[in-house]
Formats: structure tokens, C-alpha cells, sequence
């Protein structure tokens, strides 16, 4: 995951090929907690938290990097949970941005 956390997002445009099954495995046995349904269009992971502001305080930092990295994933949330899905609708799949965003976001909570 050290070097997903050391790359920044690239731009993904139409025609860009998604990452094949294989690449997309291999990123998320570094990436803990994150899935990919059965289609690997996408990757999400729900974050627990205790209250309403540990949740938004994280929405708010998830949102910072989206933005730094110039790549937004779909964020809802609920009082003490937020759920996060990667996708790059462009290529309609998975980019490597989407793993590189994963990172950083898993690596808000690390201690």
C-alpha cells in the first residue's frame, strides 16, 4: 500500500481501459476492508464510527483528499457509518485511481 499512498490521481479519460480482475485483486489484498462485487466495476467499504461527529469529521477529510486528488468517489452516510464507492465512470470500471484514493482514504484512520 506504500506505494499507492505515494502516487497521486492521473487523468482517466474515455477510452482508457479499466484494470483487468487479476491488477484489481492484487491492489485490494493491500487495500483492508475494501471489496468488489462480482461485476469489478467498483470498490467500496463501510467505516463505523462512534457518533455523528467522528462520521462527518472523516466525510469531511474523505472529501479534502477527493478533491486534492482531483478523483470523487460516492460517499453516503448515516449517523455513525459512512460507506464509500470507488468507480471511475469514464472507463466504466476501475482505474488505478481508484486504489490510489482507496489508500489514502484507509490511511485517515491508521494510527
Amino acid at each position: 500500500m506504500t506505494s499507492l499512498l505515494n502516487q497521486h490521481c492521473q487523468e482517466v479519460v474515455k477510452g482508457d481501459k479499466p484494470l483487468i480482475i487479476p491488477a484489481i485483486e492484487s491492489h485490494l489484498s493491500q487495500l483492508q476492508g475494501w471489496e468488489a462485487p462480482i461485476s469489478y466495476a467498483e470498490i467500496n467499504k463501510t467505516f463505523p464510527f462512534k457518533n455523528y461527529l467522528q462520521t462527518i469529521s472523516f466525510v469531511n477529510a474523505v472529501t479534502w483528499i477527493a478533491n486534492k486528488e482531483d478523483h470523487y468517489p460516492n460517499i453516503s452516510f448515516d449517523y455513525n457509518c459512512v460507506k464509500i464507492t470507488l468507480s471511475s465512470p469514464s472507463i466504466k470500471g476501475l482505474s488505478l485511481n481508484d486504489m490510489i484514493l482507496a489508500a489514502k482514504i484507509n490511511a485517515l484512520l491508521d494510527t
